[in-house]
């Protein structure tokens, strides 16, 4: 199927870009209908940009990049995560801005407007989360955007609910151009295994662990193998914490909480590789290691790439 084209078959990258914690992963999981970028209520969750691919055999098929929150930068981690947002912009054909239902437009969002007036790529506005506000309000939150940028669309929707996401697809669609299929029609991401499964483990680390875990935790597959002639696979992973004290948070008392990570992150990760999987799980501690080029590069972050 590769290299398919038509007259009307058209195809592209997008990224979705906003701040953190404003639904860019819920979104994505939603328009792929596969669980593939990791979902949390804490900012900071995508480290990477997670490639997913949506495929219409008949409209064509639209890449997406899931990149990191655009941020002030804290540490070189941030740095780099918002280097990765930033230079994205550049390299897409269509930009999702996911955006609160709100008439208040902070810092945060005149940064990303200000990187958007860079670009010439059509920006998709998507105000999201939009059923947990009156409806009537949505026009003025529509309005209030509309006055800042020139968007070639706006869209409310609720990622969580599905509401709207058929048109946002649609609209992608609409300033995507007429071009090849650049991946097999059953390809939903080009993120090898390994690395999803990482990405898993830390999801459900983030999940069960408090406030008081920040996110200075990284995880490295060390072994991921499949028994022969078994649809059995052994993945042997590190959690890896920048403090002493965290490390005892995250084996909890009696290993209950490395115990609980490790069962949450195995139901999914079956479900991702469709076969049984037998996970064990190690906690280590680097100190700073989000400040470390080389331990950052260890995890998966390529400060080259960018």
């Amino acid at each position: 199927m590769r290299g398919k084209m038509n007259e009307s078959f058209k195809s592209g990258f997008v990224t979705i870009i906003g701040r953190p914690n404003v639904g860019k992963s819920t979104l994505m999981n939603h328009l792929i209908g596969q669980k593939i970028a990791i979902t949390s209520n804490k900012p900071q969750t995508t480290r990477n940009r997670i490639q997913t691919v949506y495929t219409d055999t008949e409209r064509g098929q639209i890449v997406f990049l899931d990149t990191p929150g655009i941020h002030r930068a804290k540490n070189k981690l941030g740095e780099y995560m918002v280097n990765v947002a930033e230079h994205t912009l550049g390299e897409v054909d269509v930009i999702l801005w996911l955006v609160e239902p709100s008439n208040f437009i902070g810092a945060g969002e005149q940064h990303i407007i200000k990187q958007l007036r860079k670009t010439k790529t059509p920006v998709i506005l998507v105000i999201n989360k939009v059923d947990t506000v009156e409806r009537e309000r949505v026009l003025e939150f529509i309005d209030t955007y509309r006055r800042q940028f020139d968007f070639a669309e706006i869209i409310p929707a609720s990622a969580l609910r599905g509401q709207n996401t058929d048109t946002v697809i649609d609209m992608i669609f609409k300033y995507l151009p007429y071009g090849p299929m650049f991946y097999d029609e059953d390809t939903v991401t080009d993120q090898p295994e390994r690395a999803i499964v990482a990405e898993i483990i830390r999801e459900k680390a983030l999940h069960a662990l408090d406030d008081e875990i920040p996110h200075g935790i990284a995880v490295e597959i060390d072994r991921m193998k499949q028994r022969k002639d078994q649809d059995i696979i052994d993945i042997e992973a590190t959690i890896v914490c920048e403090r002493e004290s965290h490390k005892g948070i995250v084996i909890g008392k009696g290993g209950s909480m490395l115990k609980k990570i490790g069962s949450n992150a195995r139901y999914e990760a079956e479900r991702l590789l469709e076969m049984k999987v037998n996970l064990k799980l190690w906690v280590k501690v680097r100190k700073d290691w989000r400040d470390s080029d080389s331990m950052m590069k260890n995890f998966g972050y390529n400060r080259d790439e960018i």
